[in-house]
This record gives structure tokens, C-alpha cells and sequence, in this order.
């Protein structure tokens, strides 16, 4: 499919960033070191921690063991984000974990990674966050939605899936109101705690590791339970990887967006945890079903609305980012030929996966049908983790498997291997704990498998399907004014060699020669002619500016 360039001065010096910026139709490089940050805090902060932080509570028996598992949950994660970093700076492609599920367990891995994104793993809390946001907008508390509240769901739904559609600059900018909007709320929470504390109001901390009111011992054998379930609050730092393609100098932009963000999580989340049990006792926390909102009736006054604000702000602010996120991860699939190809185009004018972004309305929309959304969640939260460990279980495989390629990050080796082994622990603990959501869970991952084979390995398809398949993409790419994106060295900081070796650049400035084999980011079985982004030479260019 020919390419499309924008008007202007086509002969410049292609070889100038600049002019490909101006020129090319891409995803344009804009967010830096606060946007990212933004980004990090925006998707893991949402609803969680205003609403029901009681999980981790429940589970472990004690104030004590509960502020340490909060703590525990941070630091463990952070590992998990670094892993990630090492792994988006060595291998620069927009998709994130799919790409590197792509290049290390094979097409058919990553391709069930974008199923169960597409069947509840993405699309499921985008839904719930919108009634969360929804339910607090119309004022009320019910933990089962009206048609009402649905009905709002849908149009915060739109508002963003739009937004994300028209404007990278707008939804960054969003995302960084959100950010500051939901940190600020955090802080009001956390002030007013604090000056309990002051006043002398410690006596949730008194014993702190001795069992709470109702419970006769600290809950030991409950401790995995509640660990996965503050891992769980931190959720979202995946995300970033996914969007490489448009962070400006990502070899040093992401590890210090990532390594301060989570390190800002982690504090705010402690700090909010203490701020509770000084305005709650640890039994009206337990009773409590929006915690948020009990703290603001106890401690703020006329001024309790600061807190429905803050989870509003929380909620819209992490759909905003996970909107954002899982189009580049949609855009990445398509452009490997595992999702439709129109879904891998750009709009020519505003530079955005438009297709892409558009796609998560219809299903997140789908999934505002559902009567409950938390049971399709819950049995696909295993393989989230699977995948997560598989992820992460990478980066040791690429340590030995292309030893010089260029890490401008790494990680000590211990921390992804590590991160892995919990992770792969979660499953086995899921799949105990809950045999019978296990399975239902694995058969929904399973039933991908199909339309893997019948979608992506099935070339020869009857000539009247691909006739169709051409003429609506034809259509679509008119109606939305999408092109196929052109890529460029500048653009990448990468090449694509003119044999079939695998060719690096190393930290000594040396192209290194792997040998012939396939090619890391191509295959013979892709679908389309449109420009893929082929990426195996790489260069200093980028890493140094």
C-alpha cells in the first residue's frame, strides 16, 4: 500500500529528524520525562485506593503487617516495571509486552496476549473504572449500576476513546490534569491523617502487629493472598512500554519516569494507608465499602466532597492512559499482520492511531452489558500474570540469547527472574484457590487458538473474503483518513539490514552479526504489503542525543 506524505519540502535532507517529523506519516515522538510520569501514576492510581484498600487488611490481621505489605507490594513491583524498561529501551517497539512476547515465545503467545486484552484483560476495567466514575458523578453508591449510570458510563467511554482518536498533545495533557488532580486528592487525605496523628490520635497503631479487633491471630497462611492483592493496586506500570514509539529519547526518558513514579506510588500509597488508620480504626475500615467517602464524612465536613472529586479524577485519568496505552498495543498487532490492517494506519493529519483508539469503545461497551464484570475479570486475572511472567522471564533469555545488543538500561539479573517466579506463583495460586475459575479462565485463553489458526496462520482464504476484507478497508481508510505509517532510521534510532542476519549495534560502536536466521522482528507468515517496522541495526544515534 503506497505511503502518504504531508506537503512540503520533500527534498530536504531525509536524513534530518526534523524533516521526518514533519514530513512522514508516523506516531510522532512528544511525551517526555513529566508526561510519562503523568502517564505511570494516572493509569495505576484510579479507584483502588480511595475505594477499597480493605483487601490487603483482611488478609494479613494486623496494622502492622498490613502497612508492610503495602510497602512489600511497591517495591516488588517496581522490580516488575524495571524489568519492562530494560526490555523497551533494548528493543524500542510500540506494543510492549506483546512485542516482546512477539520476539521471544512466538507469534502465537503474543497473539493470545492481545485476545485476552481484547476479552476482559484491558477492556474489563475500563468498564468498571467508568462506573466508578459514573456512580460517583450521579451521587450514589450502588455497587450494582442503573440503567442510568450505564448510560453515563458510556458517554466518559466515548469522551476518551474520542479524545485518544484526535489528539496525542490533548490526551497528554488530560492525563497530566488527572495526575495532578488525583495527587492533590491523595494529599488532602493525607494532611488530614497526619493531623490526627498530631493531635494524638494513634490508637489504630497501638499492638500494630498484634491481631485486629475480630480476628484471634495474624492470618499467616492469607499473606500470598494479600500480597497479590496490593500488587494488584499497583497495577499499570506495563503500560508505559506500550507507547516507546512516541517517547522522546526513551533510553533515558523511561527509566527515570518509571523509577520515580513507582518510587511516588509507593510513598503516596503508604502515607494514604497510615492517613486512613488515623481518622478509621481498623473495623470501620473493614466495614466500609468506599473508603474514601467514610474518611471524607468522618474528618472533611462540609468539604467530604473532595473525596467523590478525587476518585472522579482517579478514575477518568487511569481510563485516559489505559485508552491511550492499549491502541498502540492494538496498532502493534495490526502491524504484524495478527489484527485487521486498517487498525495499523494513522490519521494523516493529527498523527494518531485513530482505528486503534477507536476499537476500545465498541468493547469496552460490550462489556458495560455484562451483568458482572468482576467474575470475566477474575477468570482471566491468571493469565495476566502468566503473561506478565512470561514478559519478564524475557529478559534473562535475552541476555543470553543476543548478549550485544545495546542496553543502555539494565537491571540486575536476579530482579526479572525473580519478578517471574511470583508471577508464575500467582497462577499456581490462583489455580488452587479457585480451581473452577481457573479453568473457565484457561478456556477462555484457549478458545483464541481458533481464531489464531482461522485469522493469522490461514493464508490461502477464498478470494471473495479477501475482496470484502480490501473493499472495507478501502472504505474505512477514507471515511477515517488513515494511511500506513512510514518509519525511518531517524525516526527509530534503527535499520533494517540488507541481509537476513541479525545485526546489532554494540556499546563499542561494532555492528555484531548473529549469524543468518529469522529475523528477529519479521516473518514469512506476515500479512500485507504496508510498511512494517523492521528493526535490527541499531544505532548510538538515538541513545546519545
Amino acid at each position: 500500500m503506497a505511503t502518504a506524505r504531508r506537503r512540503g519540502n520533500s527534498q530536504s535532507d531525509s536524513n534530518t529528524p526534523q524533516n521526518d517529523t514533519n514530513d512522514a506519516v508516523v506516531l510522532r515522538r512528544e511525551l517526555g520525562i513529566f508526561d510519562c510520569f503523568s502517564m505511570v501514576v494516572g493509569i495505576i492510581i484510579g479507584s483502588g485506593i480511595f475505594v477499597s484498600p480493605k483487601g490487603v487488611l483482611v488478609h494479613t490481621g494486623s496494622v502492622g503487617w498490613f502497612l508492610v505489605m503495602w510497602l512489600f507490594s511497591g517495591v516488588f513491583s517496581c522490580f516488575g516495571a524495571l524489568s519492562y524498561v530494560e526490555l523497551a529501551t533494548s528493543i524500542p517497539l510500540a506494543g510492549g509486552d506483546y512485542a516482546f512476547l512477539l520476539h521471544s515465545y512466538g507469534r502465537l503467545a503474543a497473539f493470545l496476549r492481545l485476545w485476552t486484552m481484547i476479552v476482559a484483560v484491558r477492556t474489563g476495567p475500563l468498564a468498571l473504572l467508568s462506573l466508578t466514575a459514573a456512580t460517583y458523578i450521579v451521587g450514589g453508591r450502588a455497587s450494582c449500576a442503573p440503567s442510568s449510570v450505564r448510560i453515563v458510563a458510556a458517554c466518559i467511554l466515548g469522551a476518551f476513546c474520542f479524545l485518544n482518536s484526535w489528539s496525542v498533545v490533548m490526551s497528554k495533557k488530560v492525563q497530566n490534569i488527572c495526575t495532578v488532580g488525583k495527587i492533590l486528592g491523595l494529599v488532602v487525605i493525607i494532611l488530614t491523617g497526619f493531623s490526627h496523628l498530631a493531635s494524638g490520635k494513634t490508637s489504630s497503631f497501638e499492638n500494630a502487629f498484634q491481631p485486629i479487633e475480630g480476628s484471634k491471630t495474624v492470618l499467616w497462611s492469607q499473606f500470598p493472598v494479600a500480597f497479590f492483592s496490593g500488587v494488584f493496586a499497583f497495577s499499570g506500570w506495563q503500560c508505559l512500554p506500550q507507547i516507546t514509539e512516541e517517547i522522546v529519547n526513551p533510553a533515558r526518558t523511561m527509566p527515570i519516569a518509571v523509577s520515580l513514579a513507582m518510587a511516588a506510588v509507593t510513598f503516596i500509597y503508604l502515607l494514604t494507608a497510615v492517613a486512613y488508620l488515623a481518622v478509621l480504626s481498623p473495623t470501620e475500615i473493614l466495614q466500609s465499602d468506599a473508603i474514601a467517602m467514610t474518611f471524607g464524612e468522618k474528618a472533611l465536613g462540609a468539604y467530604w466532597w473532595l473525596m467523590p472529586l478525587s476518585v472522579v479524577l482517579s478514575c477518568v485519568g487511569s481510563i485516559n492512559g489505559s485508552v491511550f496505552s492499549t491502541a498502540r498495543s492494538f496498532f502493534a498487532g495490526s502491524r504484524e499482520g495478527q489484527l485487521p490492517v486498517i487498525l495499523g494506519m494513522v490519521h494523516i493529519h493529527r498523527q494518531t492511531p485513530l482505528p486503534a483508539a477507536a476499537l476500545s469503545l465498541p468493547l469496552c461497551l460490550a462489556m458495560l452489558m455484562v451483568d458482572d464484570i468482576y467474575i470475566l475479570i477474575n477468570y482471566l486475572s491468571f493469565s495476566r500474570w502468566l503473561f506478565i511472567g512470561m514478559t519478564c522471564s524475557a529478559v534473562p533469555y535475552f541476555r543470553w540469547k543476543f548478549p550485544h545488543i545495546y542496553r543502555p538500561f539494565k537491571v540486575p539479573l536476579v530482579v526479572p527472574i525473580l519478578f517471574a517466579l511470583c508471577a508464575f506463583g500467582s497462577v499456581v495460586l490462583s489455580a488452587g484457590s479457585d480451581p473452577a475459575a481457573f479453568y473457565v479462565g484457561l478456556g477462555l485463553t484457549v478458545a483464541g487458538l481458533p481464531v489464531y489458526l482461522l485469522g493469522v496462520r490461514w493464508k490461502r482464504k477464498p478470494r471473495c473474503f479477501n475482496s470484502v476484507m480490501c473493499w472495507l478497508t478501502w472504505f474505512l481508510q477514507k471515511m477515517f483518513l488513515v494511511v500506513s505509517t512510514e518509519m525511518s532510521t531517524s525516526q527509530t534510532g534503527l535499520d533494517q539490514p540488507s541481509s537476513g542476519d541479525l545485526q546489532y549495534r554494540s556499546r563499542r560502536d561494532e555492528t555484531v552479526t548473529l549469524g543468518p536466521r529469522e529475523p528477529l522482528l519479521t516473518d514469512d507468515d506476515r500479512v500485507g504489503s504496508q510498511e512494517r517496522l523492521l528493526m535490527h541495526h541499531y544505532s548510538d544515534s538515538e541513545h546519545e542525543a
